[in-house]
């Protein structure tokens, strides 16, 4: 029985067995709450605030530049003719939007600095100069959306791109920074930076030779370069990076690893043809190896990547289904992490919205009990994504999957979920125990699984929920109530048995075979 039409807003997020691929859409809820986890995010900008590892000294002869300048002092030294001055005021004012604390970036701005550091970055003769500016803009465009406007709308893409080619590694991979925190400011400067060619010179710049700081900053931009969805990056630019990720997935530095699956995770977060796209380079099976990534940081985003493509049609699910990424979704069920126990369930909830055969790998797979686990003491919006996985698996599994199922002990969790405060909950779990109630009386099974719901305060609760707030749930329990609950003859025939805790049912069916708890 499919889940009904009264929660479509949730339920169109989902693909769903029986239905053509193109009602097969992607969930945008879970996506949208997840991202609001800062902690476990990646950053959109960073600041460089290593003052410590001085990489410029004064030329021979000359005195150390004063770092004790006012904000006049440094102006006047920027506009100066002298090209030492001007040096050492560029460095003073790059130091001074270095502080870890406070940096007054609004006051320099105000004064007119931007323009004359995006000027600084032409001249091709002074790389320390190109070098001490480009820093400075970095710090100013890691600032507010608004500091980091000022430095596009006074030309400085291009100028920083250009940049990328300079001979001096410290100025390509200070650009390279720079790039990074405009294109996280959001789609419009992303799409400049992209407009500019800034992609593939950042690929072209990975290469054996480069040291590792420099390809985290480019990985980290490349990553930038790719986020962000309303509306997303242009596709056919942001896929080229797509052979190059596949190359650093066999890095072992975790700052790699997780900006490189955080930018799968948004090539991944599309439609369907987008998600063959990743598929068709190659990368699953090394995306898919990192679920078992000991950082948090590597296994977050990969998690997501990963799960993102089993929002696909069935062959997509199938790919990482193949690659062996049900047997790490075990221990991501248990994992420490809120945040990763939830979108692991999410990932099980789409794979569970398939065929059969996947459903029974799922099975197959041992995940039913730390799924069931998750509903029953999980937190809450886990929780939530276990209950979307089970109903899932109701909607379009077997006979016999849906006896697996109770056996394995979902209806006490299930039913101790009826009062949740959150009437999608709610709704979840009613359709999830019409659909096995409704499987049940196809199979003469009804009064043992009613009994069994009346027995753990199912029908209690669901009773109650007749008299909820919400129109759609009560209309849906009153349904319940009519249907499967109501006007039952007595009977001698005995409540089911209990043995290690768990229920024990025998099928009444004249096949054995079809329906057996």
């Amino acid at each position: 029985m499919p889940v009904t039409d009264m929660n479509t807003s949730r339920l169109s997020k989902f693909k769903f067995q029986g239905k053509s691929d193109e009602a097969r859409r992607r969930r945008t809820e879970i996506s949208v709450e997840l991202r609001k986890a800062n902690k476990d995010d990646q950053l959109s900008k960073r600041r460089n605030i290593n003052i410590d590892d001085e990489p410029l000294s004064p030329p021979p002869g000359e005195k150390s530049p004063p770092f004790d300048m006012t904000i006049d002092e440094i102006i006047a030294g920027m506009t100066s003719g002298d090209e030492v001055t001007k040096l050492q005021a560029t460095q003073a004012c790059r130091k001074m939007l270095s502080r870890e604390r406070n940096p007054p970036i609004n006051d320099l701005i105000e004064k007119g600095v931007v323009p004359l550091c995006i000027e600084f970055l032409g001249h091709h003769d002074s790389p320390l100069l190109q070098f001490e500016a480009c820093w400075a803009l970095t710090n100013v465009a890691s600032g507010t959306s608004e500091q980091t406007q000022v430095v596009v709308k006074h030309g400085a893409i291009p100028k920083l791109v250009a940049l990328l080619k300079s001979s001096a590694i410290n100025v390509a991979e200070q650009a390279v920074w720079a790039l990074g925190n405009i294109a996280g400011d959001g789609p419009i400067p992303r799409d400049l930076v992209l407009n500019e060619g800034a992609l593939t010179m950042l690929i072209q710049l990975l290469t054996p030779e480069t040291p590792l700081s420099f390809i985290r900053n480019i990985v980290w931009t490349m990553s930038n370069c790719c986020r962000n969805k309303n509306p997303p990056p242009p596709f056919e630019i942001v896929s080229r990076a797509l052979p190059i990720l596949n190359r650093i997935l066999t890095y072992n530095d975790k700052d790699v690893l997780g900006d490189a699956c955080w930018t799968l995770s948004y090539l991944t977060d599309g439609s369907n043809d987008k998600i063959q796209t990743v598929l068709d380079s190659g990368i699953v099976p090394k995306l898919v190896g990192l679920l078992g990534h000991g950082e948090v940081t590597v296994l977050t985003p990969a998690l997501r990547a990963v799960g993102n493509i089993v929002t696909g049609n069935d062959s997509q699910t199938d790919a990482i289904i193949s690659a062996g990424a049900l047997r790490y979704l075990i221990p991501l069920l248990r994992h420490k992490r809120l945040n990763i126990v939830k979108e692991a369930a999410w990932t099980i909830s789409n794979i569970t919205a398939g065929n059969a055969a996947q459903i029974q790998q799922v099975i197959d797979a041992g995940l039913l009990p730390p799924l069931i686990e998750v509903l029953q003491s999980g937190d809450f919006k886990s929780q939530k994504e276990a209950a979307w996985a089970i109903t899932n698996l109701t909607s379009g599994g077997s006979v016999q999957q849906l006896a697996i199922l109770v056996q394995n002990g979902v209806l006490i969790p299930f039913c101790n979920l009826l009062d949740a405060k959150d009437f999608k909950c709610v709704l979840v779990i009613l359709d999830g125990l019409t659909n096995i109630l409704n499987t049940a009386m196809k199979m003469g099974e009804l009064e043992n699984i009613s009994i069994i719901i009346e027995e753990v305060g199912g029908l209690d609760k669901i009773e109650a929920l007749q008299s909820h707030p919400n129109e759609q749930v009560y209309l849906k329990a009153s349904a319940m109530i009519d249907s499967f609950f109501s006007d039952k003859e007595e009977t001698d025939m005995p409540s089911p048995s209990t043995e290690n805790g768990q229920l024990q049912f025998q099928a009444t069916t004249s096949n054995p075979q079809e329906f057996k708890f």
